[in-house]
């Protein structure tokens, strides 16, 4: 008995600190989400090409997804397993509806997109090899566009201060970052003098860190992603661009929607903090969090409260809730698939259980 009940709270002791942890977050965000919710009646007032702009551009931000992941999978081992652009697709909304609904965020996602890839019978250590180094990248890009966008704030605003100017801005990140990109992954010297450069400023704060450390962590990291995507350094740079940039552009749109003056690298500023909110695995995919905090900062760059947590309603809207219901439509649509295609294996596999139960 005792040994069963401790083998009862090792699988169920952390599920249950998760959900305590969740509750107790939604409990916070409470009162934001509400306020959001609230502004729902508001969106009628929006002209409906606005959201046939904001799905779209959406819509290739998750394609530019599809496409790194692709990259990823067909490049980790020669005799790979040809996986077709709808399993990848499928993967991936599947994991990011799971990484919305469920505790452990973007951790649980990525375990149900795995899941379904190794189904579609790609190796367990390439998906495995092919998401980290897909998250490496993603996340590098999120982190290169302060140090990128901080010089534009201290030059000043643009003429006439138009908020559409964000467009233009995005697909000028977008060069940078592939133009970054592609030097971290075909020079290693230059990984490393960043890593050294990086490692002095965090030792400021963390004197644990030491420029060296800092080198031969990202030099690591470094040289996981080049593997991942040998061959391809190029296109795997321009989709990990495309991937953020066409999202911020859906933030640009949604706040252009209600005819909003704004300073684009502020809003880009504003965009970096509320992706990093959405990391934080206190609420599925920040739910609340990255609302509040997008809300704020936005109003603390200048933009009314109105107008402020309206395009945040809009662009969640478009980023966050309506890619939940697609990505169950998928999941089930896979299930079914499955179902229907691989009866025989599925009856094989209870008939070895029942062999495997009897005496």
């Amino acid at each position: 008995m005792r040994i069963a009940g401790s083998g009862l709270v090792r699988r169920w002791g952390g599920r249950a600190v998760g959900l305590a942890i969740t509750g107790v977050g939604l409990y916070i965000v409470a009162p934001s989400i509400l306020s959001l919710f609230g502004a729902w009646p508001r969106l009628a007032d929006v002209d409906p090409w606005w959201f046939a702009v904001l799905v779209l551009l959406e819509a290739c931000s998750f394609a530019a997804l599809w496409w790194l992941a692709r990259l990823a999978l067909t490049e980790n081992t020669a005799d790979h397993v040809d996986v077709g652009w709808g399993t990848i697709a499928t993967a991936q909304l599947a994991g990011n509806a799971a990484s919305k609904v469920v505790p452990g965020g973007a951790a649980t996602g990525g375990v149900l997109q795995a899941r379904l890839l190794i189904q579609a019978g790609q190796p367990a250590a390439v998906v495995a090899s092919a998401l980290t180094a897909m998250g490496l990248m993603t996340t590098g890009v999120l982190l290169l566009l302060p140090v990128l966008t901080i010089p534009a704030v201290f030059i000043g605003p643009p003429p006439a201060r138009q908020l559409e100017l964000g467009l233009l801005v995005s697909l000028v990140m977008a060069i940078l970052i592939v133009g970054f990109g592609v030097a971290a992954l075909r020079w290693p010297r230059f990984v490393h003098l960043v890593g050294r450069g990086a490692g002095h400023v965090i030792h400021l704060v963390k004197r644990s860190v030491t420029a060296d450390s800092c080198a031969a962590q990202l030099a690591t990291q470094r040289d996981r992603v080049a593997a991942a995507f040998e061959g391809r350094w190029w296109a795997a740079a321009l989709a990990a661009a495309a991937n953020r940039m066409f999202d911020y552009a859906a933030l640009v749109a949604a706040l252009a929607a209600f005819d909003v003056h704004a300073r684009p690298s502020l809003v880009l500023l504003a965009y970096v903090v509320a992706q990093a909110l959405a990391m934080i695995p206190i609420t599925p995919g920040g739910l609340g969090f990255v609302d509040a905090g997008l809300t704020a900062l936005l109003v603390l760059i200048g933009i009314s409260p109105d107008a402020a947590l309206i395009g945040t309603l809009l662009y969640r809207l478009a980023s966050f809730w309506l890619p939940i219901p697609v990505g169950l439509l998928a999941w089930a649509g896979w299930r079914i698939h499955l179902h229907i295609t691989r009866p025989s294996a599925d009856s094989a596999d209870s008939a070895g259980d029942d062999e495997r139960q009897t005496p």
